[in-house]
């Protein structure tokens, strides 16, 4: 905490502005929160930055109070709500946090318990706070909205995954190859990206700048879309096995989805923050997703896909971080570590 006892350090933005304007994210100092019934309240040790982060900074303008981003955190329990169950000051947790609620860049965080876990033992804080929100949305992406079994052979057949070496993409491979009998063939372009997607588990990688039919003559079952839904949408109905699905987590307000009738396909939307921003009755879900997700790191079976720490929390780091993203040339995840002590 900052010399004033009652007062932390947090990176926000006031105003919706390029990533390039030093404005477009800045050093600010704000209270303290105090934790609610139900919440905890962290001391923020790593970050990890994702595309909704620039999304919300480019698309909601706050007119001109602070508002702190980010979404995926590891740190430390240091107060509890009077209601709080599951967990203690002391423990180590990780976790996504809420769209509607204050951002995790910041010294202090206040978050609900039902969406946190205690970290992976085996992992440091950095390591961790890379899994939370791509572990969410590829678990209940593949578990909940295409009604996959989370146990090995469960079920046969073959899993298209695009961005294959993105945050969510490398989450995807890794859970499907793990705890299903699919297929699974990834999307990857550079070098680079392919090396990373067939060492998160995929076993065939294709080229999404090629026209995928022809790369996968023997068809899918189903498609993990995590980038190019819309372009893409006429290349997964002829993929598709007829009754095949698709789930995408990118954002479209249309979809030219006719093309899916022919062969009865089924489209899910995925959104890992549905449950704390509807307030659902099973947010739990996501406390034991993730304890789930910590159990399979620490016995090998899940890595993290931290692949690019860029230093201290503060605004010029996050300000690079947020470029890269837009610029689409990310592999794995970008975190960050701690606050400068001398700063």
């Amino acid at each position: 905490m900052s010399e004033n006892a009652g007062r932390m350090r947090a990176v926000a933005y006031r105003k919706s502005l390029p990533v390039d304007d030093p404005g477009s994210l800045v050093d600010v100092e704000l209270p303290v929160p105090s934790p609610g019934p139900r919440d905890l309240l962290v001391r923020v040790a790593a970050v990890a930055v994702n595309p909704v982060d620039y999304k919300v900074r480019r698309g909601t303008d706050p007119g001109g109070e602070p508002k702190v981003l980010g979404w995926d955190a590891a740190g430390t329990v240091v107060a509890i709500g009077d209601q709080v169950e599951l967990f203690e000051p002391g423990d180590e947790v990780y976790y996504a946090g809420a769209l509607d609620r204050p951002g995790a860049d910041a010294e202090y965080h206040v978050v609900d318990e039902r969406i946190v876990a205690r970290k992976p033992a085996t992992l440091s804080f950095t390591e961790a706070a890379a899994l939370p929100l791509t572990s969410l949305t590829a678990w209940e992406g593949l578990f909940e909205r295409l009604g996959l079994c989370d146990a090995p052979m469960e079920r046969t057949g073959a899993l298209l995954v695009t961005a294959a070496a993105g945050g969510v993409g490398s989450m995807v491979v890794q859970l499907a190859t793990a705890l299903t009998g699919l297929t699974v063939i990834g999307t990857a372009s550079r070098a680079e990206t392919v090396e990373f997607a067939r060492r998160m588990g995929a076993h065939q990688v294709v080229d999404h700048h090629r026209p995928l039919p022809e790369q996968v003559p023997g068809g899918v079952d189903y498609v993990f879309s995590t980038a190019g839904t819309d372009r893409n949408l006429p290349a997964y109905a002829e993929l598709l096995h007829p009754f095949g699905h698709i789930v995408a987590i990118d954002d479209y307000d249309t979809l030219p989805v006719g093309v899916l009738k022919p062969k009865s396909i089924s489209f899910h939307w995925e959104l890992m923050f549905t449950r704390s921003l509807f307030q659902t009755s099973d947010q739990i879900a996501q406390h034991r997703i993730l304890t789930q997700v910590a159990r399979l790191v620490d016995k090998g079976i899940l890595t993290t896909t931290a692949a690019t720490d860029l230093g201290p929390i503060n605004a010029a780091h996050l300000r690079e971080a947020h470029r890269i993203l837009e610029s689409g040339s990310a592999i794995g995840k970008i975190t960050l570590t701690g606050f400068d002590r001398g700063a």
